[in-house]
């Protein structure tokens, strides 16, 4: 019975889509309530598990396949510019309860502290932009134009969709104004390029140097 159930969901457009960004948002809510120290042990985990997932589904999310290109690379340097050059000219619609800095957790120079940061940045660069691009582009927005949201192809640009999937995704951060621009940028290389992997490139481009920016300026809020 396990084994049937595992299966339909592996076969299964839609939860191949759904299942994987739906245990990262789950563990990311738990990521601040068990304690400061288990946050770093539940992202380390989630990582994993968010990996295993995609590969395990990889059969359905055929054009989850990274691309590199010029475009992807020059979007995701400039929404890493717009990420970091509009904090503090916009208002916030809610205030962070915490951050993500082992350094202040284990201290200066800690083995744990660093390991947890590497963590950080090789599962916001490799895991996230996958899974999100997945869900939010892939799936999001071609859904909100077909329910049978695998006739639509990636290349079509719809506005409501482009829209819609881009405010959704904005107001899933704290810096929702870049995060829209973000998602705006992110979709318009998907309906260009009319495949998902420029998208994955770019994100994989943006966090990566976000990251880089959070560690060698101390901005751990961006975390």
């Amino acid at each position: 019975m396990e084994d049937s159930m595992l299966n339909r969901i592996r076969t299964s457009p839609l939860w191949a889509r759904v299942i994987p960004f739906a245990v990262f948002a789950v563990l990311t809510l738990l990521q601040g309530r068990l304690g400061e120290a288990m946050q770093y042990w539940i992202y380390a985990f989630k990582a994993v598990v968010c990996a295993w997932l995609l590969w395990s589904m990889r059969s359905q999310l055929q054009e989850m396949k990274w691309k590199f290109s010029l475009g992807a690379a020059a979007t995701g340097v400039l929404i890493f510019l717009v990420w970091v050059g509009l904090d503090g000219h916009y208002p916030i619609l809610a205030q962070r309860t915490g951050s993500f800095d082992p350094i202040r957790t284990f201290g200066q120079g800690s083995a744990l502290g660093i390991s947890f940061i590497v963590v950080r940045i090789l599962g916001s660069s490799l895991v996230v932009p996958p899974l999100e691009e997945v869900f939010y582009r892939s799936f999001i927005y071609r859904f909100i134009s077909q329910s049978q949201f695998w006739k639509v192809p990636l290349g079509r640009f719809e506005l409501i969709p482009f829209l819609f999937a881009g405010i959704v995704f904005g107001m899933s951060h704290y810096e929702w104004l870049p995060g829209i621009l973000c998602a705006f940028a992110y979709q318009g290389l998907v309906c260009w390029k009319k495949r998902l992997g420029d998208a994955i490139m770019a994100h994989a481009v943006t966090n990566f140097l976000l990251g880089l920016w959070v560690v060698f300026r101390g901005a751990y809020y961006f975390w």
